[in-house]
């Protein structure tokens, strides 16, 4: 260490320094290789080549890292403090070497978290483009289905779009049909805008998937929405998979579908809390696109609500060690 504090002690920890200094990880946390070093491995996935509207999301790991280190070490309304309940790692980002080919691609993203989960890593990610979460779950769930709460303003379970089966809008159909999702054990909270197909989402509730749309979730609240998604899931392996068009525009208009009428940041942060104590395998942030943000708002709220999901997966690494 080339400079060490003389009067305050505690700035050896990097996270006790102001937040304005330091090369910018996710939340501050050492940023490392070591896969034996992590509990917990943050991962940039700097990919956008399966949009259908507005790009830019290729950008959106380093807009959500930069903006992270606004995060302390604390949650204040839990008490959980994530840092020292599971080692926390930034492992730099999953960069792609063919990015304009969406298949080879995915199977780079896939071939990424398979050596992560093989090390007995739980993955938390930041996209990118929603479509990287199949890939992820390729990983993840390889060995048995799992379940998923899916907050978004989409269900992603289309079909093809243009000539291609695997862009943004479909991950989660292409995962079930994978047998990588329990179709039972998923609910898609906050849906809602308009569509060309009458049965865009069909997939979801054919396949027995719970969709709880924006009506319903303002109508009944957070509150509901998260005691809903407890009962899908249940106990068993659960990935939390979080699009930030989610968020009413006003709140994230940094993003490349847009919804109006979305969730309040302060309804998600509260769901989320209410989420404590689920087997959660990993989880995910996407979507959040600099070019169209305004102020760092989509990326200030896309931090605020990863540092939440990180909470809640620290939780359980923790719960894990102490069995």
């Amino acid at each position: 260490m080339i400079k060490k504090p003389a009067h305050y002690e505690e700035m050896n920890d990097p996270q006790a320094r102001p937040r304005y200094m330091g090369i910018p990880t996710f939340f501050r946390c050492p940023a490392t290789q070591d896969l034996n070093d992590a509990d917990i491995g943050m991962v940039g996935v700097p990919y956008d080549g399966a949009v259908t509207n507005r790009n830019g999301t290729r950008h959106g790991p380093r807009a959500v890292r930069d903006l992270s280190s606004l995060m302390r070490r604390i949650n204040a309304a839990t008490g959980i403090q994530p840092f020292e309940a599971a080692r926390v790692r930034d492992l730099g980002d999953c960069w792609i070497e063919f990015p304009f080919s969406v298949d080879k691609a995915h199977a780079e993203i896939a071939a990424f978290y398979k050596t992560v989960v093989a090390a007995g890593v739980m993955p938390l990610s930041v996209g990118g483009d929603h479509s990287v979460s199949l890939p992820i779950l390729r990983a993840v769930a390889e060995k048995r289905p799992v379940g998923m709460i899916h907050i978004d303003a989409h269900c992603d379970t289309g079909d093809d779009y243009l000539g291609s089966r695997f862009h943004h809008g479909t991950p989660f159909s292409r995962a079930v049909e994978e047998g990588l999702l329990d179709p039972k054990r998923v609910i898609q909270i906050g849906i809602r805008g308009t569509t060309n197909d009458p049965d865009m989402w069909g997939f979801s509730l054919r396949s027995g998937m719970r969709v709880l749309g924006m009506d319903e979730f303002h109508d009944k609240g957070w509150r509901y929405a998260a005691e809903e998604a407890r009962r899908v899931v249940g106990d068993g392996p659960v990935y939390l998979s979080y699009d930030i068009d989610s968020l009413d525009p006003a709140q994230a208009p940094g993003t490349g579908t847009p919804e109006a009428g979305g969730i309040q940041a302060i309804e998600a942060i509260r769901m989320l809390r209410s989420l404590r104590g689920l087997n959660f395998v990993g989880g995910d942030l996407v979507e959040v696109s600099p070019p169209y943000d305004v102020g760092d708002i989509t990326a200030l709220n896309g931090a605020t609500i990863l540092f939440e999901i990180l909470c809640l997966l620290a939780e359980t690494v923790q719960a894990r060690k102490a069995r």
